[in-house]
């Protein structure tokens, strides 16, 4: 069987794609299990090669991935493009940097164990599987796929049903440089070939998507003792502090807010900033939103999936009929397939567009009394994806007690561009990590072998245990705790 790949802004047909089977799924499974003995057998030196290798291509062909991004989902090529390229980046990264991150590392084996020698591996889980999004189709992915490649796993990976089309490229793109078949494949399909996936012989999941979902797949995954990444949704803070930067604050959270749609889990969805420069940012937020357009030739595009449409609708009809005030568009802004851009102040902290994840091109913005408010105001969620915060002097304080896994000081999602950091959330926004060092971690488990090097006299581990060697136990843990340790 079969399902179509569809343009977002005409419905057009694209493409059609193979909808897996759980069948299917299996098979794909048994063969990435067979290669990966051998794609783990390469070693660090030998994958770096291949995933170079396969970094050259995708920048060769950069344009042509950019396309068919902007096909699937409607983004401007140009944003299309920005995606590609930090993706290549991580890509770029993981290559390099897993043999310094999971190579065999020495830990002392301590005055007890002094004749030990200890060591610490780490190990490939064998097969992952990722299950990606559509709203950054190659970027978001990336970030699983190219560290748990460097780390020695074969991957299958099940893109969204509405860019299944990338998926199948990135897949394609890889085989042209792959020295044998089922280091990395693709598996096309609607919901339910994901649901195959999370239930077959994988040895891990790496899911983006909304935490609805992730708790079906954390559910299907615990039943098989099966370890999980999730990164889920967001409801991101912006904190204005009265010594910020208003214009610089304006124009980014203005980008950040709208930028693909305002469909970004970790795009400003609101903002909380001191009274005493609210109206200052406010005036330049709206003025520079003037300017903000979706279209053809527009700053972003349509909405992707459809039925993000409604959901969009009714948080802006929540916050009318709550007492919000529209600076910019209001309750008629939606006109499907596009979404005008919505500013929205004095908005209720209980309605919607406050409490749950919009995926729109809409912002909400509250004042608060002094930064502590702001603080607590942007704590009070479910959420913990990310956030942003605009002060001179005082960022790294308010960062320090937001509760989210990534904070920009004075830009906005700049985390997400950084190879070397961890993405990830808390709360409802997942668990879990990619990129960077623990991106790789995420993607093997320790192992570790205590080797005796020589013998000596006293022995601990038999019955025949002697009386010396229990005084000498007592002596020994008086002589290096008695005085507290540490």
């Amino acid at each position: 069987m079969f399902f179509a790949s569809h343009n977002p802004v005409d419905g057009s047909v694209l493409a059609n794609y193979p909808n897996t089977s759980p069948n299917e799924v299996s098979d794909a499974v048994a063969r990435a299990r067979v290669a990966s003995t051998a794609w783990q057998a390469l070693g660090f030196s030998g994958r770096r090669k291949v995933l170079r290798k396969w970094a050259a291509h995708i920048t060769k062909n950069i344009d042509e991935i950019a396309q068919l991004v902007r096909a699937e989902t409607g983004k401007p090529i140009s944003d299309a493009t920005l995606e590609a390229t930090l993706a290549l980046g991580h890509l770029a990264w993981a290559a390099k940097h897993a043999p310094a991150v999971l190579g065999k590392q020495h830990r002392p084996s301590g005055l007890l164990m002094f004749n030990m020698k200890t060591n610490v591996t780490r190990v490939p889980l064998g097969v992952v599987g990722v299950i990606g999004p559509w709203n950054y189709p190659i970027f978001t992915p990336m970030g699983s796929i190219a560290y748990a490649l460097a780390a020695g796993n074969t991957v299958l990976f099940k893109p969204s049903e509405y860019t299944p089309g990338v998926g199948h490229w990135l897949a394609e793109s890889f085989a042209s440089v792959s020295p044998f078949a089922g280091i990395f494949t693709c598996v096309t399909g609607l919901p339910e070939t994901g649901k195959s996936l999370t239930e077959s012989a994988v040895d891990k999941i790496a899911f983006t998507g909304s935490t609805r979902t992730a708790r079906k797949v954390a559910a299907s995954c615990g039943e098989r003792m099966i370890p999980v990444v999730l990164e889920c949704g967001g409801k991101d803070p912006v904190i204005v502090a009265a010594d910020a930067d208003i214009d610089r604050a304006a124009e980014y959270a203005l980008w950040s807010a709208m930028s693909n749609a305002g469909q970004t889990c970790i795009g400003a969805e609101r903002v909380y900033v001191v009274t005493e420069v609210a109206d200052k940012f406010i005036e330049k937020i709206t003025e520079l939103a003037q300017d903000i357009h979706p279209g053809a030739d527009g700053n972003y595009g349509p909405a992707t999936m459809p039925s993000q449409l409604k959901i969009i609708q009714g948080q802006l009809d929540d916050a009318a009929a709550k007492g919000a005030k529209f600076v910019v568009g209001g309750v008629n802004s939606v006109k499907a397939p596009f979404v005008e851009p919505v500013i929205m102040v004095d908005v209720p902290e209980d309605s919607t567009a406050i409490t749950d994840e919009t995926f729109g091109p809409t912002l909400a913005i509250n004042r608060t009394a002094d930064i502590a408010e702001a603080i607590r105001l942007s704590n009070a969620t479910r959420y913990g994806l990310g956030a942003s915060v605009w002060s001179k002097r005082n960022g790294e304080k308010i960062a320090a007690q937001l509760e989210c896994g990534m904070v920009s000081i004075n830009s906005v999602i700049a985390f997400a561009a950084v190879a070397s950091a961890p993405f990830g959330g808390v709360k409802d926004s997942g668990y879990g990590r990619i990129h960077g060092p623990e991106g790789l971690l995420e993607f093997t488990y320790p192992r570790t072998v205590v080797k005796t090097i020589f013998n000596i006299p006293i022995v601990f581990t038999t019955f025949g245990r002697s009386k010396f060697a229990d005084k000498f136990i007592k002596f020994a843990i008086k002589t290096l705790h008695s005085k507290g340790i540490g």
